[in-house]
């Protein structure tokens, strides 16, 4: 049985398709998980670490008032962070995480409080997630979610056959 990232990756290179990745708390795990897989290159398109603020704002775009009005652990925050690298990269997706992996609470979140967003060619979808397990554990799941939304995506926008 394939793995999520050996699944993305063949879907989308038979498409034709690529991805890019803006991470705040998984810190580049998803960008790794899917160039692990022999041949990413060919829809592997990039990805921003997007850790702090500034980055959000002045790299991906994420407007300063979204972030002033919702914080960068919110819904608002993740699909604009996925918006913004898939416009940035000019990709046919691109997913994006942000929350607090822990130990701490930040902007009133516990550590486990995480949002992932996944931007394509139909719109965005986000998954709020309320995870368990120490900084590592929580930066894994939530990878595996982001994936997991950017899977359903391209299960329902499958190219009609024939």
């Amino acid at each position: 049985m394939a793995t999520d990232p050996e699944r993305i990756v063949a879907l989308l290179t038979a498409r034709g398709q690529t991805v890019a990745t803006a991470e705040s708390l998984t810190g580049g795990r998803l960008a790794a998980a899917l160039t692990s897989v022999p041949g990413a290159s060919a829809c592997m398109t990039g990805g921003v670490v997007a850790y702090a603020t500034e980055v959000k704002v002045g790299v991906l775009g994420v407007p300063a008032e979204l972030v002033a009005e919702h914080g960068v652990v919110s819904e608002e925050c993740a699909a604009a962070m996925a918006t913004g690298v898939r416009d940035l990269l000019r990709t046919t997706y691109a997913m994006a995480t942000t929350g607090v992996a822990g130990p701490d609470a930040q902007e009133g979140h516990p550590a486990g409080h995480v949002w992932v967003a996944t931007a394509g060619p139909t719109g965005v979808e986000t998954r709020l997630l309320a995870l368990e397990g120490d900084r590592p554990a929580v930066q894994d799941a939530s990878c595996r979610e982001a994936m997991s939304v950017l899977l359903g995506m391209l299960g329902r926008e499958e190219p009609a056959l024939g």
